[in-house]
């Protein structure tokens, strides 16, 4: 492969146009990932997580919709408001047994749980109605250990 300097660099209006910019009509999904700390215990467990311990939890966001007159479909920079807003202020440095509402702190129920804090965000923030949507949240408790929460798995269990 052999590398060059570009001479130019693109100038819109010159070499591309404004509505070049947007090249599909596609549902594109991105990604975003955070971390956050926090410690908790676990009820009725028998194991170590039955103690108070932490986790420097990741987050992984995966948001849609349809791009926008520039190419955009999730502003990256949108997506780390919702989370800075929505769960590191709530759950960063915190006790969650105290903070979150009464259950077990399990990944499973958190994930669910940060699922509807960000889908209330969405909403709030009128994103919804352009079109945005949760797709899929990874919440890792260990680099090795996560819960998954999709889209469609996001509807109640008849009991």
């Amino acid at each position: 492969m052999t590398y060059k300097i570009p001479k130019d660099v693109q100038i819109l209006g010159r070499d591309i146009q404004s509505e070049q910019l947007k090249y599909h009509n596609k549902r594109v999904a991105v990604c975003k990932e955070f971390t956050f700390d926090a410690a908790h215990h676990l009820h009725c467990y028998e194991g170590k997580c039955k103690n108070l311990h932490g986790h420097t939890y990741k987050l992984v966001i995966t948001m849609s919709g349809f791009v926008n007159a520039i190419g955009i479909a999730v502003d990256f920079g949108e997506i780390k408001e919702i989370f800075k807003s929505a769960i590191d202020s709530k759950l960063d440095h915190q006790y969650l047994n105290e903070v979150l509402p009464p259950m077990n702190t399990t990944a499973e129920n958190m994930v669910v749980w940060i699922w509807e804090q960000i889908d209330s965000e969405l909403n709030n923030r009128g994103l919804s109605e352009q079109g945005h949507r949760l797709e899929e949240l990874k919440l890792y408790e260990t680099p090795t250990s996560y819960a998954v929460m999709k889209r469609e798995w996001m509807v109640e269990r008849d009991v």
